[in-house]
């Protein structure tokens, strides 16, 4: 019975990423967690839950929201943020003549900020508005799968060890997911992971991201 509490209230704090936030950050209160999952809960069980139980089960779960540990806390503590805004993004079909234009298009956008991130069957290409523009013009409308504009790039530069310590960019990851913002487009290079969002979203992103960074660099004090 406890076990199948303990189960539920993970499952139930799984699937709510403010729950996650308010856990991982220490600012929810166990008491009132526990009394707000404890109908659904007891749905799930379908017998009698005591409040206490629910409570205890809160706090177990906390532990796996708390993602500064270890190596990860140190290459976090270490990592800086840039943001780029009036960003651009546009899907292409995978074809022959396609991946000549954007090998062309890389050479000739050398000095911009250019990403290409290729798929099994679809290329994407991330760069400036201005460059965006000039881009769009070298594909066939018909091979063109979708154009976004108003977006922007957090780029985080972490310490090489980054390389070698798993978990780091699922921190960043869960800290900007938390707080509700979609992911237009992700990728690493090198030490670099590159998160791809709205321009709206850029604000509340960028904050995520610092408190994330100032508790790690708390934590190595």
């Amino acid at each position: 019975m406890v076990n199948s509490i303990s189960k539920t209230v993970q499952a139930l704090i799984d699937e709510d990423l403010s729950l996650q936030d308010a856990l991982q950050r220490d600012y929810g209160n166990y008491s009132a967690i526990a009394r707000m999952l404890l109908p659904k809960v007891k749905k799930a069980v379908n017998q009698d839950v005591k409040l206490e139980s629910v409570i205890t089960s809160v706090k177990r779960a906390k532990a796996n929201y708390t993602i500064l540990q270890g190596k990860i806390t140190r290459v976090v503590a270490g990592s800086i943020l840039n943001i780029r805004t009036d960003m651009a993004k546009v899907s292409v079909e995978k074809t022959k003549p396609n991946l000549e234009k954007i090998r062309k298009t890389v050479a000739r956008f050398s000095g911009e900020f250019l990403q290409v991130i290729e798929g099994i069957s679809v290329v994407t290409l991330i760069s400036d508005l201005l460059s965006f523009r000039k881009i769009c013009t070298i594909f066939t409308q018909k091979t063109v799968l979708d154009t976004k504009q108003n977006l922007a790039t957090v780029i985080i530069r972490s310490p090489d060890n980054i390389i070698y310590t798993p978990g780091c960019v699922q921190a960043f990851y869960n800290a900007v997911s938390r707080r509700h913002i979609n992911i237009e487009e992700t990728m690493s290079c090198f030490t670099e992971t590159i998160i791809v969002l709205a321009m709206e979203d850029v604000s509340k992103a960028f904050a995520a991201l610092t408190d994330l960074i100032t508790e790690a660099r708390k934590k190595q004090q």
